[in-house]
């Protein structure tokens, strides 16, 4: 343990009543107690479990599941040291103490605080984020949230566009672009193109758009290909459809946008300050952002998901969480008298998605950027790695890099400015 506590609680965490279980050193029970999840219950147990521990909250230490909440939250603000465990864990630690398969609140709680007394090693200590990270985090899961959303609309388009009018899908097949959206609002049918849309309505949006892909020629040849034959009233119906879903998709697409530049002035206002307050050249974000394969997407959820490790610089908690750590197993004897010894190495499944997600894009972008990962794939695959493999190999030695670059607070590879020629301004100078 870090130390000795003088009372150790267990709080098996509910959405309306939290079970609460208090031990001395000695395991005896001083206290079982349950509290409302409000304001009020939650204030009131904290003043009384400060008053046990004789104004030094440091003396006593909680057990809890969840890592976050606004019981958490109080207890670590109030100086209690508040520790996490994994549910699967504590479903071990149950087992010491029933082999019936018991369960119920009361026993959770008093194996919380007793598996603390005894396993303080397999806890976690709980700090509280920054309010930017918790800014960063929410911001994260709204982002995804629009992107599922966005999806989710998308794909509805497509299906009706591709019921009665494919045309329209020949050079954005995903119907996500807003020139598309803009097109159709101008003819809506097939049989409303030869009638309305000119080519220089076609060149207008494309300009208004940015689009440079495809010509407005391309896009009108397209379009008068004749119709595909639908029955009567589809098109109507389709018409209908669309003119629903496209509101939606542009305010959903809006939206993505304000919350893209939200995440962009949160990583820009990250202080340029180390743990101890103390200035550095570098910020984390700088680093992080130096690697190849990391923009913006992936900074936000590496800090979002990873903020604690990633700040005490814990490689091998950061290779769990984001899943680049491989489980292996060691088993005895199998199969016939006489066989080897078994060891399989399997991917690790139990992490964090998000952050496995980031992690994995990561490596695929600097597979594809970079000519040292792109060396370094194509070495895994030589042994014979499959693709996945051969990128969660390569996501874990950029891990490594992170972190080795965090404690010296350098940047992957710093630009080199060009040589001035004979004649020319410097530079650096410039």
């Amino acid at each position: 343990m870090e130390r000795q506590y003088k009372l150790l609680a267990g709080i098996d965490w509910a959405t309306e009543q939290h079970e609460v279980c208090i031990i001395d050193g000695e395991r005896r029970i001083v206290d079982q107690r349950k509290v409302a999840h409000s304001g009020t219950e939650i204030a009131a147990f904290i003043t009384w479990l400060t008053a046990q521990s004789g104004g030094h909250p440091e003396t006593i230490a909680v057990a809890i599941e969840v890592p976050r909440g606004a019981i958490v939250e109080s207890l670590v603000e109030r100086g209690f040291h508040v520790y996490s465990i994994n549910p699967k864990q504590l479903d071990r630690f149950r087992d010491r103490h029933t082999n019936a398969g018991a369960k119920d609140d009361r026993l959770d709680a008093f194996v919380l605080a007793d598996s603390l007394r005894t396993d303080t090693q397999c806890f976690r200590r709980i700090r509280l984020d920054d309010p930017l990270i918790i800014k960063l985090r929410e911001l994260g899961r709204i982002d995804e949230e629009l992107c599922e959303e966005f999806s989710r609309l998308t794909n509805r388009l497509r299906e009706q566009l591709h019921r009665y009018f494919p045309q329209m899908l020949a050079f954005c097949p995903a119907a996500d672009e807003q020139w598309l959206w803009a097109l159709w609002e101008k003819v809506q049918s097939p049989q409303a193109v030869v009638k309305r849309l000119k080519k220089h309505h076609i060149a207008i949006e494309l300009r208004k758009h940015r689009v440079r892909r495809v010509t407005a020629e391309e896009i009108h040849r397209e379009l008068i290909t004749p119709a595909l034959p639908v029955g009567p009233g589809v098109t109507e119906a389709s018409v209908e459809h669309i003119e629903s879903l496209l509101p939606r998709l542009r305010l959903v697409h809006q939206q993505r946008k304000e919350c893209a530049r939200k995440v962009e002035a949160v990583l820009d206002s990250m202080p340029f300050e180390d743990a101890s307050g103390q200035k550095v050249e570098h910020r984390d974000v700088d680093i992080l952002q130096s690697l190849p394969g990391v923009g913006r997407c992936i900074t936000a959820t590496v800090f979002a998901e990873a903020s604690q490790p990633l700040a005490d610089r814990e490689y091998h908690v950061i290779r769990a969480l984001a899943g680049t750590a491989p489980v292996t197993r060691q088993t005895g004897k199998q199969g016939q008298p006489g066989s080897r010894r078994q060891v399989s190495v399997l991917m690790r499944r139990a992490c964090n998605p998000r952050l496995r997600n980031a992690v994995y894009h990561m490596s695929r972008v600097a597979m594809q950027r970079d000519s040292d990962c792109k060396r370094h794939y194509a070495e895994l695959r030589g042994r014979g790695h499959s693709h996945g493999r051969a990128l969660r190999a390569l996501g874990d030695k950029l891990l490594r890099i992170l972190c080795a670059m965090l404690r010296s607070r350098t940047l992957y590879r710093v630009p080199v400015p060009p040589i001035s020629q004979p004649g020319e301004p410097c530079a650096i100078a410039a």
